[in-house]
């Protein structure tokens, strides 16, 4: 970081509104020269200030007060900034750990996302909220473009079309341009396009996305015998192998939604084999294994669950919550029917209920917002088209389609309720150490609120919730020790406050038994007052 960098960091930090800034025009190498009358009117404090912040960054390679602000004061405060995702030293280790969190803070599309025409625009139908936001579908519309167009679309007429349509903000817009398109010819984005936006019923997206297999099929075979003919017919063929891989995965998603479970596994198995065999880098952002993983837990093969988890839940892969709370829950289902806390508490965790919490610990040590949601401890809203790993908006599109897969093994929710907060007893900073992933990066709360909407309440992590019990507790124990050393330095004040309090305390009891003495009679008073 050089000085001019430095200096709107500083004059966002905590500590800018009292210390004097360095100067932005003076490198490093140097230090702000500092003339007489400057040095006669500046305190002594400023001077020396400025001469130990010169001397650290020198040092270092980083501002003093940035350090302070940011590690230190920023976390008390509340504030988060999102462009320094841990704290920032010249050692190769902490720089590792910084393009780490870097990356993690990276936003993916939701392998689950749903339908914009038949469930995300119904929904905005019945309750007059909008549940995607102006991020997160800007988003949508730059993976529409990387994924469907390529430089060869002014060659097809209809293509031209669909690219100008996916840049287009209006829907209608998009959905006329596609009407459009397909007078031409058929063109299978545009199908793509009806079906995601047009039609309001998964029945009628998955005819549309019909026709667009059809369509797709016949320009991949064109487009795979021209593909060695130049680089033109290589990104043609590439994008003609996203269209026709999404297609493929959203009719696979229809028939999971439609009940044809068995034959939506058998359409992701064919994808997971058909991504694997191409070497195209978009095909892995797809994350179809995700899917594959949700349809099996749906017909309990569970066997074929932990074949797929044995496969991408590999050290060399980036996680993610379902393959972590998914791996938590098949090691949960083999104890959980008979897992009693008072029972481990008195002869200790088996073997198999330690695996089980260290799956759960883990799972939660990648992202903490999930189990709130699983034991609806917080409600789930509708998941967002894009995610943030370790984020709140992954955590809401996991338990929106994995709530019900752990509600069907017994006691999986119970063992989850009683182990996941040991999580945050092994890792008491976790964003600045992990125990067996990288630290917590800081980024994902701005992210977040860009991808889910306003009426949702954004969960943070860490933050420490404590209960009203213990909050109401520390301020009772705190006012009695308040009044006691007031009590010892001040008898005599305290002893009039005491009365006047008392005295206003009992006013009403007061009052009230003098209307009771003028109603009665003397006589029944006076054997009231003896008995």
């Amino acid at each position: 970081m050089t000085p001019a960098v430095l200096l709107p960091v500083l004059t966002t930090s905590p500590l800018s509104l009292t210390l004097p800034l360095l100067s932005p025009h003076f490198p490093p190498s140097h230090p702000p020269p500092f003339s007489p009358s400057q040095l006669l009117i500046q305190p002594c404090s400023a001077q020396s200030l400025h001469i130990f912040e010169w001397w650290y960054f020198r040092k270092y390679g980083t501002s003093f007060i940035e350090q302070v602000s940011v590690s230190h004061l920023r976390p008390l405060l509340g504030g988060v900034d999102s462009g320094t995702p841990s704290n920032s030293n010249s050692s190769n280790g902490d720089a590792d750990s910084n393009r780490q969190s870097v990356s993690e803070c990276k936003v993916w599309r939701n392998p689950l996302n749903l339908f914009r025409g038949a469930e995300y625009n119904r929904y905005t139908w019945v309750t007059g909220r909008e549940p995607l936001t102006y991020y997160d579908m800007n988003l949508s519309a730059q993976d529409h473009q990387t994924f469907f167009t390529c430089d060869s679309d002014h060659l097809r007429p209809a293509d031209a079309i669909m690219q100008k349509a996916w840049r287009e903000r209006n829907p209608q817009a998009r959905i006329s341009a596609a009407h459009e398109a397909l007078e031409l010819e058929d063109c299978a984005t545009a199908y793509i396009l009806l079906a995601e936006e047009e039609a309001t019923t998964i029945m009628e997206a998955e005819r549309l996305f019909k026709q667009a297999l059809k369509a797709g099929e016949g320009c991949y075979r064109r487009s795979q015998q021209l593909q060695h003919h130049g680089t033109q017919y290589e990104a043609q063929h590439r994008r003609d192998t996203n269209v026709l891989v999404y297609i493929k995965r959203r009719l696979a998603m229809c028939s999971r939604k439609l009940g044809r479970t068995r034959e939506a596994v058998k359409m992701m198995r064919d994808l997971c084999v058909f991504q694997l065999m191409k070497e195209f880098p978009l095909l892995s952002m797809f994350n179809i294994h995700e899917n594959l993983l949700e349809s099996l837990l749906e017909l309990q093969n569970y066997a074929d669950v932990q074949a797929v988890l044995a496969k991408y839940d590999d050290i060399s892969l980036p996680k993610s919550a379902t393959i972590c709370y998914t791996a938590a829950l098949l090691k949960a289902r083999a104890v959980s029917d008979k897992f009693s806390p008072e029972a481990a508490s008195r002869r200790g965790l088996s073997t198999a209920e330690m695996n089980a919490v260290e799956a759960i610990h883990r799972a939660v040590e990648f992202n903490p917002h999930v189990p709130k949601y699983l034991l609806e401890m917080k409600s789930l809203i509708l998941p967002p088209e894009h995610i943030l790993k370790r984020g709140d908006s992954e955590a809401i599109a996991y338990a929106f389609f994995h709530l019900q897969h752990w509600k069907r093994v017994e006691g999986a929710l119970n063992l989850l309720h009683c182990t996941w907060e040991g999580t945050f007893r092994m890792i008491p900073y976790p964003l600045e150490k992990g125990h067996l992933f990288y630290p917590y990066p800081i980024c994902t709360e701005t992210a977040d609120r860009e991808l889910l909407p306003m009426f949702h309440e954004v969960s943070v992590y860490p933050k420490k919730e404590l209960p009203f019990f213990i909050l109401f507790t520390a301020g009772l124990c705190s006012f009695t020790a308040m009044l006691a050393l007031l009590t010892h330095q001040f008898p005599e004040l305290m002893g009039v406050f005491a009365k006047a309090f008392l005295s206003t305390l009992f006013a009403p009891l007061n009052f009230l038994m003098e209307k009771v003495e003028s109603i009665l009679p003397s006589s029944l008073w006076h054997q009231l007052t003896r008995i």
